[in-house]
């Protein structure tokens, strides 16, 4: 059987994939002080990668990058916890944040929080369930 010629489509999705993984660092990253987050930035990623699956194919894109989504999601709950946790280390409630003000080189006075790393672990919890199950339901044969 001859090759599909789909060069158009698989150009259009490299750039569709560059623009939608530079919307979901740009999620991720306004979810401290605006709408949005490690949940939909996640959300974004997987679109990205689902975008490659179907593109592509699964295994290709699975050997080109060979990450068990399973261990991606537990290491998402497991950050996401333990920054939970910090706060009661501190004597505060559960998932109480905490911040505060760093001199980097290039950016002045920046402001570092704790929410960033839970919503790091939501992000790849988020992005490891979700890979997971398409994988597991592109798998049911």
């Amino acid at each position: 059987m001859k090759e599909p010629n789909d060069v158009i489509l698989k150009t259009a999705t490299k750039a569709a994939v560059v623009i939608i993984l530079a919307f979901s660092i740009h999620l991720f990253l306004s979810g401290h002080h605006n709408p949005g987050g490690g949940f939909i930035g996640g959300l974004a990623f997987v679109a990205a990668v689902v975008l490659l699956y179907l593109v592509h194919g699964i295994e290709k894109v699975q050997k080109n990058i060979p990450v068990d989504f399973k261990k991606v999601a537990g290491i998402g709950v497991l950050i996401s916890v333990f920054t939970g946790v910090g706060g009661m280390i501190s004597g505060n409630p559960f998932l109480n944040q905490a911040f505060w003000m760093v001199d980097l080189p290039l950016f002045g006075k920046t402001e570092m929080a704790t929410a960033v790393l839970f919503d790091v672990g939501v992000a790849l919890a988020v992005i490891g369930a979700s890979l997971t199950i398409i994988i597991s339901i592109s798998d049911d044969r």
